[in-house]
Order: structure tokens, then C-alpha cells, then sequence
């Protein structure tokens, strides 16, 4: 369906990255949230690998979108696509119900949007924003078609999802390439679920427990719960929002911390 583009850059903020540019292989990439109208993307872009860009339909537009792509271009970061429910409303945060048919094709419009605005750039990944993203998280039916949708459009994209759910399941049953999500800035579930925005505690906003938290992740391979329990994680891609409080704080010393891994 996509035309050939010229690929966007290798990850390059991790000091296991394959010197020959082979994408997650080895690679701890740092990515954020970006082109959502927050203001502070060119701060935090020098510090980060990959970009997920808002499509649209939660946040930003053309305009956004072209000036996120060129920022990434600068700072040679690789960008995706961020697809969310159409719902600027509420930053694409409040879960909704569709039929399959309508999820499909919402996430193909959107990749069909950042595709275009691209150019001759070719976009490395897809990472679903918000009530998308959670509810694909826990429903295996959603998950599929999202990724089926995905693959339909460019079977080589990533597909990023959080860390032991059915959205990384789902991509990997049909054949698409992964890469499992952990956070920074969010704190866990015993489940392996993220603490819901509604409830205390769900944000870090302390740079050295977000940064403690990423190191464990990375080097014990466990993440500790808002219960004190150990729990097994796989981190390939540490996400940062770019909407939070302390994202530039957060990305600095998340990217000095990794350079030392």
C-alpha cells in the first residue's frame, strides 16, 4: 500500500545500538510523545530515539506534523505514527466503543495522513495514544485489528505496545516486528497494567525514582508495583510523555542514565 521512502534513522542514544543502524536489535530506545501542541518537543528531541507523532485526531495537525518531522530530521530522531481515537475533546484519553471495520480504518487513515505529510521520510513505527492504547493493552480482539491494519498498510512497521500485552501479542501472531513499551513517568499494576490516570500515584514526578525505575527495568528486567511486588518486564522502548510535567527533566536524565548502561 506505501509507497518506498527512504528509511528514518537508527536508534542512537543507546550505547548497545548496532553500529550498523538495525533498528531495535540490541538497542534500548528512548521515545516521546510528540507534535501534540505542548510546546516543548524541540527541548526534549535532542535527548530521545524515536518520535511518535499525533496524527490528527487526538492532537496537532498537517502543520504539526510537518514541523515534528522536520524537528526529527534535525536531531536525527526516527519517527512513527501516534493513532488515537478522534477525540481532541479529551486528548484521546476517553475509552470509546467502534465496531472492527471503523478501528481498521481509523488507523489506516491516519498512517494514510502522516505518509503523506512524510514525504520522501518513511515512517518506522505505529504506537496507538492514550484510551487506544490501553484498551488494546488488555483486548485481544482490538489488538488485532489494529495490528492487522498496520500490517495492511507497511508489514515492515514496528509495532509499539506495552510491555507483555495483547497489543505485542497480537502484532507477533500475524508477523509484524515489536517493540515492548515500558514507561518512565507511570507507575504498575501487579498485572503488569499501568496505575489509570484517575488514581493516586499513577505519574512519577520525581526525576530520580523515574530514572531508578527505567535502570531496573532495564538491568533486572522487573518493574516494582505500586504494591511493592517485583513483576517481569521487558523493556526495548522507554516511553516519556511529552505532555508531562517534568518530560524535558525526565528525557536528559534519562538519556545521560542509558549512555552509561
Amino acid at each position: 500500500m506505501r509507497e518506498e521512502k527512504k528509511d528514518t534513522p537508527a536508534f542512537k542514544n543507546s550505547s548497545k545500538a548496532s553500529p550498523e543502524g538495525g533498528g531495535l536489535e540490541g538497542a534500548i530506545d528512548i521515545n516521546c510523545d510528540m507534535g501534540e501542541g505542548i510546546g516543548n518537543d524541540d527541548l526534549i528531541m535532542p535527548f530521545i530515539s524515536s518520535a511518535s507523532i499525533a496524527c490528527g485526531y487526538h492532537a496537532g495537525d498537517e502543520k504539526t506534523m510537518w514541523e515534528t518531522i522536520e524537528l526529527a530530521k534535525k536531531h536525527n530522531v526516527a519517527i512513527g505514527a501516534h493513532v488515537s481515537f478522534l477525540d481532541k475533546e479529551n486528548f484521546g484519553r476517553k475509552e470509546m466503543k467502534w465496531e472492527r471495520q471503523g478501528i481498521y480504518n481509523m488507523v489506516i487513515q491516519q498512517l494514510v495522513i502522516i505518509n503523506v505529510i512524510a514525504d520522501d521520510l518513511k515512517i518506522g513505527h505505529v504506537k496507538p495514544h492514550g484510551a487506544l492504547y490501553n484498551m488494546s493493552a488488555r483486548d485481544k480482539a482490538l489488538a488485532n485489528t489494529i495490528a492487522a491494519a498496520i500490517k495492511d498498510f507497511d508489514e515492515s512497521l514496528v509495532v509499539f505496545g506495552l510491555s507483555g500485552s495483547h497489543s505485542i501479542a497480537e502484532a507477533k501472531a500475524i508477523g509484524l516486528k515489536t517493540a515492548s513499551e515500558v514507561f518512565a513517568d507511570r507507575t504498575y499494576q501487579d498485572n503488569g497494567s499501568l496505575t489509570p490516570r484517575n488514581q493516586p500515584n499513577a505519574l512519577i514526578n520525581d526525576t530520580s525514582k523515574a530514572v531508578e525505575q527505567v535502570l531496573q527495568m532495564i538491568n533486572d528486567g522487573t518493574v516494582t508495583t505500586v504494591s511493592g511486588k517485583k513483576i517481569p518486564i521487558l523493556a526495548e522502548t522507554i516511553c516519556i510523555h511529552g505532555d508531562g510535567e517534568h518530560a524535558v527533566k525526565f528525557a536528559r536524565a534519562i538519556h545521560d542514565a542509558i549512555k552509561k548502561v
